[in-house]
């Protein structure tokens, strides 16, 4: 078993002038030294995934990482081994995990280095990071894979949906989003739900016929490119739209700018269309 290149070299700490911020005096987790890091991490990864964060007292943002990941880890009980560095303390380890900036998160499966994170991310999103771990080393036969866990609001919200109750829905989201601000699938949950009250009443042929005879009517266009989302015709309600925001200004830009980026909201970040779309957004606005 191997440790990654440059173990014997430490990291440079002489860009790390401020001084420590205030942390408890029990971290969570396990310190990581040169000792332990192979004797006891590694062999650990053969067993249950193991997730190591690199930080310092003087980086605040890394504190706040260290103490969500430390909450998180008390919510999943044993599932994974959790361990920090500090770089300060312990600058060899630091070297040998490779780290560049902080926060910094590696995974170890099976003794295998994967690199998670190197910058903050809300507690929400490191969530989703440890899901997919636990699921990857599951997946090679190491610990458990992560029981999907449902919020009461979100319960709430699909049950009413399945019996076409949007605005019970719509307002469960919102209600979760109270609870948990920034919650991924809440906020994926009440995209869909708007866009299915908004087009609910619709009739997609007359929609499409209005905004094919008023280019410039604002409310049919935005109106066509719901209908357009709801059949999957992403380009097109994109295209229409940032047209829209280029021959519009004012109130009438915001208000379709503002449509368009909700829209946004209902398609993968990587999808290229999106990312192409998030460009011309841009050229059409500066």
């Amino acid at each position: 078993m191997t440790l990654p290149p440059n173990f014997s070299r430490a990291v440079d700490l002489s860009s790390l002038g401020k001084p420590p911020v205030e942390i408890s005096e029990t971290l969570p987790g396990v310190e990581v030294t040169a000792e332990n890091l192979t004797a006891d991490f590694l062999e650990f990864s053969h067993t249950k995934p193991v997730i190591v964060m690199c930080w310092s007292p003087r980086i605040a943002e890394s504190v706040t990482t260290l103490e969500d990941l430390g909450a998180l880890h008390a919510q999943d009980g044993d599932m994974w081994v959790f361990g920090h560095v500090n770089i300060e303390t312990q600058p060899q380890v630091a070297k040998a995990l490779q780290t560049k900036s902080l926060p910094y998160a590696i995974a170890f499966i099976a003794g295998q280095m994967v690199p998670l994170f190197e910058q903050p991310h809300p507690r929400e999103q490191i969530r989703l990071v440890i899901d997919k771990v636990l699921e990857l080393a599951a997946q090679q036969g190491i610990g458990s894979a992560p029981v999907e866990k449902i919020e009461p609001e979100e319960e709430e919200a699909l049950d009413a949906l399945e019996t076409g109750e949007y605005e019970i829905a719509q307002a469960a989201y919102k209600k979760l989003l109270s609870r948990k601000p920034g919650d991924t699938f809440a906020l994926l949950g009440l995209a869909q739900t708007e866009l299915l009250i908004r087009t609910k009443n619709l009739n997609p042929e007359v929609v499409r016929a209005v905004a094919l005879a008023g280019p410039h009517d604002i409310e049919a266009q935005i109106n066509c490119a719901d209908i357009e989302i709801m059949s999957a015709e992403v380009d097109s309600a994109f295209e229409r739209l940032i047209r829209c925001v280029r021959e519009t200004t004012g109130d009438e830009r915001k208000r379709v700018k503002d449509h368009l980026v909700s829209l946004f909201a209902l398609v993968d970040p990587a999808d290229p269309r999106l990312i192409q779309a998030r460009s011309a957004l841009a050229n059409a606005l500066f």
